[in-house]
C-alpha cells in the first residue's frame, strides 16, 4: 500500500509540474473533472448571458471557482509582440473560432437513478448534464436520495452540475389542513431543501403554504394541473415559477374549466394528455392578456418546458432521436415504451388528429410565451427529461430550439438559459453571465450557437468544407465551480456505460 502510494504521489506531482510548466501535449482528459487553481480561456468570443450580442476576443482568467478577469485581446497587437495578457494557467484553454457562454441552467430536472423501479446509474443522468453544458439544475420533487446527490457533488464524489433540490410538497401523508400545509413547508426547510414543487392543490390550502413559503424564505415552483387554483392564484401568492403551462390558459376560460367530454378521466394518462392538446384553443385572448399582464405584475416566471410535450404533436420525430443510437440506456428506452404503469408513457392509440390538435396548442401557447416576455415577463428553461422520449441534457438543447421556434432570438434564448434561469433561482448575482466576480460556470463551444443550437449536442454537426464533408461542434469543455470537464471524454463515458448495459442485458 506504501509503494501505491507512493506512485500515486509522484505521478500527481509530475502532473502538476507539467501542468505549471504548460504542457501543450497532455491530453485534455488528463484535466478533465480534476481541481486547478488557474484556467486560461484564450482568444475566445463570448455570450455573456445578458442578452447583448456575442463580443471577443478575449482572455477570461479562472482562479479557483471564480471570473478573475476577462481581458480583450487585439491580435494585432499581439502579432507585434505589444499586447499585455495574462500569464499562464495551469489549465490554457485555445478557443480561437469558439465561442463561450455561461454554463445552461435546467431548471426542470429530475436526477434519477431508476427508472420505473430498475436501477439505472446516476452518473449516467449527472454526465449527460455537464456533456450537453448544463452546470446547474434545479431538481423538481427532489427525493431524499437527490440531496444524497447534491452532497456527492458537492463534496467531489459524485460528477455533475450543482443541484438545487425542491422537495415535493405532496410527499406522503399529503397535507389535508392549513397547518399541516404550513408543517410541510417547515419540514422541507429543515430537510434542506432548497424550495418546494407544488403539484394539484385546493385553493385555501394553497393560501396557508405560500403565506408560509414567504415566511421561510423557500421558493416554489408550481405544476398547476387540472385543480381548483390555477395562475390566478399563483399571482396573489407569489409563485416563483409556473411550470410547463397548465394552469394559465384554464383561468381564461370564460366557464372557469376546460370543457371535458363525459368519459374524460383525469388519471388516465391517455385522456389527460390527449385533452390537454386542446385546451390553448378555449381560453379567450384578451382574458388570456390579463393573465399574462398579472403574471408580469405578480413577478410570477414561466419555465415552459416546450420540450417535454413535444412527442405529442410529432410521436415518429420523438421516436427516432438519432442519439438515441449511441447514448439511450436501455432502462430509459424500455421506459419510454407506451405504458399505463409509467407515467408519461400514453402513447396508446395515438393518432393523427391528437397530433394536430396538439401542433394548433403549440402555435398557441408559443405565442403566449413570447407575448409574456414581451410585456416583461421572466422566462427560463427546463427539460423534465426521463420521461417522453427525451433524454438528459440533449432535451435541453432542443428546449433552445423551440424557444427559437416561439420567436425568441438566438441571444434571447440563451439569455433564457443563463441569466433569467439564475434570476428564477434567485443566484442572479453569482450564476448566468460571463462576468468578472462570478462562479467559473461556463461552456467553450465548437461553433458559433447564435448560428446553429446544434453545435451544443454531443452528436457534433456536419458542414461542408473544400467539398467535404467534416464533422465539427460539440462542447469541447463545460467548466463548473472552477472544475474542467472535457465533454468528448465525458461522451465517450456515456457511451461505453450504454453499450455495456446493452451488452449486459443480451
Amino acid at each position: 500500500m506504501k509503494i501505491i502510494s507512493f506512485r500515486s504521489a509522484v505521478c500527481a506531482a509530475l502532473i502538476s509540474i507539467m501542468c505549471s510548466a504548460g504542457f501543450a501535449q497532455m491530453s485534455p482528459s488528463s484535466f478533465s473533472g480534476k481541481r486547478v487553481k488557474r484556467i486560461v480561456v484564450r482568444n475566445a468570443m463570448v455570450v455573456d448571458g445578458s442578452g447583448k450580442p456575442a463580443a471577443g476576443p478575449f482572455d477570461i482568467v479562472v482562479e479557483n471557482d471564480v471570473i478573475t478577469q476577462i481581458v480583450s485581446f487585439d491580435p494585432v497587437a499581439a502579432k507585434e509582440g505589444k499586447a499585455r495578457r495574462p500569464e499562464k494557467g495551469d489549465l490554457d484553454i485555445d478557443a480561437t473560432g469558439k465561442y463561450v457562454l455561461p454554463g445552461l441552467i435546467n431548471l426542470h430536472g429530475h436526477t434519477q437513478d431508476e427508472r420505473a423501479g430498475i436501477p439505472m446509474p446516476v452518473e449516467y443522468v449527472t454526465k449527460m448534464w455537464l456533456a450537453c453544458g448544463i452546470t446547474t439544475v434545479r431538481d423538481a420533487w427532489a427525493s431524499k436520495k437527490v440531496l444524497g446527490f447534491r452532497d456527492q457533488i458537492n463534496a467531489g464524489t459524485l460528477v455533475g452540475p450543482r443541484i438545487f433540490p425542491y422537495g415535493g410538497y405532496f410527499d406522503a401523508p399529503t397535507p389535508a389542513t392549513a397547518e399541516q400545509a404550513r408543517q410541510r413547508v417547515r419540514d422541507l426547510k429543515a430537510a434542506g431543501y432548497d424550495g418546494i414543487k407544488l403539484y394539484t392543490i385546493d385553493r385555501d390550502l394553497m393560501a396557508a403554504m405560500m403565506d408560509e413559503a414567504k415566511k421561510q424564505g423557500m421558493r416554489v415552483m408550481h405544476h398547476v394541473g387540472v385543480e381548483e387554483t390555477n395562475a390566478w392564484d399563483d399571482i396573489k401568492g407569489g409563485t416563483t415559477s409556473i411550470e410547463h403551462w397548465y394552469g394559465i390558459p384554464d383561468a381564461a376560460i370564460e366557464s372557469g374549466r376546460q370543457n371535458f367530454p363525459a368519459t374524460y378521466n383525469y388519471n388516465n394518462e391517455v385522456d389527460r394528455f390527449r385533452y390537454a392538446g386542446r385546451l390553448w384553443r378555449e381560453a379567450d385572448p384578451a382574458k388570456l392578456d390579463k393573465v399574462l399582464d398579472g403574471m408580469v405584475a405578480g413577478g410570477v416566471a414561466w419555465d415552459p418546458t416546450l420540450v417535454i410535450y413535444e412527442a405529442s404533436r410529432d410521436l415518429q420525430r420523438a421516436q427516432t432521436n438519432p442519439a438515441f443510437v449511441e447514448y439511450l440506456h436501455p432502462v430509459l428506452e424500455e421506459y419510454f415504451k407506451p405504458n399505463p404503469a409509467n407515467h408519461g408513457s400514453y402513447f396508446i392509440g395515438w393518432s393523427t388528429t391528437d397530433e394536430t390538435f396538439w401542433k394548433e396548442n403549440y402555435r398557441i401557447w408559443m405565442k403566449a410565451v413570447y407575448d409574456f416576455e414581451k410585456k416583461g415577463g421572466l422566462i427560463g428553461t427546463g427539460e423534465d427529461a426521463g420521461f417522453i422520449y427525451q433524454m438528459y441534457g440533449f432535451g435541453l438543447i432542443r428546449e433552445l430550439e423551440l424557444h427559437q421556434e416561439a420567436g425568441f432570438s438566438p441571444l434571447m434564448v440563451i439569455q433564457h438559459a443563463t441569466s433569467n434561469g439564475a434570476k428564477i433561482l434567485g443566484k442572479e448575482d453569482t450564476l448566468g453571465r460571463v462576468r468578472v466576480g462570478y462562479k467559473a460556470d461556463l461552456i467553450v463551444v465548437n461553433g458559433n450557437p447564435l448560428e446553429n443550437f446544434k453545435v451544443l449536442s454531443p452528436l457534433g454537426v456536419e458542414e461542408i468544407r473544400d467539398g467535404k464533408t467534416v464533422k465539427t461542434g460539440g462542447i469541447e469543455w463545460t467548466i463548473k465551480d472552477g472544475i474542467p470537464y472535457h465533454a468528448p471524454t465525458l461522451a465517450g463515458e456515456i457511451r461505453a456505460m450504454v453499450a455495456a448495459a446493452r451488452k449486459g442485458q443480451k
